[in-house]
């Protein structure tokens, strides 16, 4: 009888342990759960960005997009050119500086280059644009280079009409001017004294469709839709698309950047990092840039 006794209890005292264990099992399995569920990430602060103007739209576009995502983020968006972005984000006046160059090329004082970060957000191609009575459709690298160089001073040289050039030149801050320097001009030296000066690329669109004769270089963001009293012109009978850049077919064209001075922190991170994503791509691309996702 004792014997039967202390089995019975024992058996209790092992099914009290078990259910026990199992009450601490859930409990940890359930905080568990809590602990490892990822929380939604928030952001707040003001962000604010100047440069360049090829970039300046799709900035604003994802600045809209960014702020209804999180509505506790404040973002405004200058232009100015790159070199206004660059040496603005090396003052500290802005958390962004916008360009089409890296920062090392359009930075006053060079010994604070070693303090800003170059971030590719996006490719964009550039295209020599005329107005639409100048009846060119292509024109060679070295033909672009004589006319901005001022040796080619009317469009029956390259095989239009008898009808005086009309060239329109973009500040030396501008970063688009730069990538036209360096991918088409290639060391001939622009006259600035030929021609005027826009300073920037809403303005060279609005000066080369109101001016007979025109030509000038705008960002292809700013050529989407139906463009009056504008073309494009084929450099060397390639025409501005991905493939064509792909393939080193078209060379005017350069990446686009946001640079930060040090590491990109916080909110700050968090929307350089929304322009380059896949979520926001589309946009991108629906308005005239390359997504880094296609570049990479």
């Amino acid at each position: 009888m004792w014997s039967k006794r202390v089995k019975l209890g024992l058996a209790a005292l092992l099914m009290t342990g078990v259910l026990a264990g199992c009450g601490q099992t859930e409990k940890n399995n359930a905080g568990g759960n809590e602990g490892t569920a990822k929380k939604e990430e928030t952001y707040s602060g003001t962000i604010a960005l100047a440069g360049s103007t090829a970039l300046q739209p799709l900035a604003e576009e994802a600045a809209n997009a960014f702020m209804e995502k999180y509505p506790d983020v404040s973002i405004t968006v200058q232009g100015g050119g790159s070199g206004t972005g660059v040496n603005q984000v090396a003052a500290g006046a802005v958390q962004i500086g916008n360009s089409d160059v890296p920062a090392a090329e359009k930075l006053d004082d060079k010994s604070k280059a070693s303090e800003l970060v170059d971030h590719k957000v996006a490719g964009i191609a550039f295209a020599i644009v005329v107005n639409d009575d100048v009846k060119v459709d292509n024109l060679t690298t070295k033909q672009i280079q004589d006319i901005f160089s001022g040796k080619i001073k009317n469009w029956k040289e390259v095989g239009g009409p008898d009808e005086a050039i009309h060239v329109i030149n973009r500040p030396a801050s501008s970063g688009t001017r730069a990538t036209f320097e360096k991918t088409i001009m290639k060391g001939v030296k622009v006259d600035d004294s030929i021609g005027t000066v826009q300073d920037s690329n809403g303005a060279v669109e609005q000066a080369i469709s109101s001016t007979p004769g025109a030509v000038s270089y705008v960002a292809m963001s700013y050529l989407i839709g139906e463009k009056k009293n504008l073309k494009t012109v084929k450099i060397d009978g390639a025409e501005p698309t991905v493939e064509n850049i792909r393939t080193e077919k078209y060379p005017f064209w350069s990446y686009e950047y946001m640079i930060t001075k040090g590491e990109a922190k916080e909110e700050v991170r968090a929307f350089i990092d929304f322009v380059k994503s896949e979520e926001f791509a589309p946009t991108v691309k629906k308005m005239g840039y390359i997504p880094m996702t296609e570049l990479e």
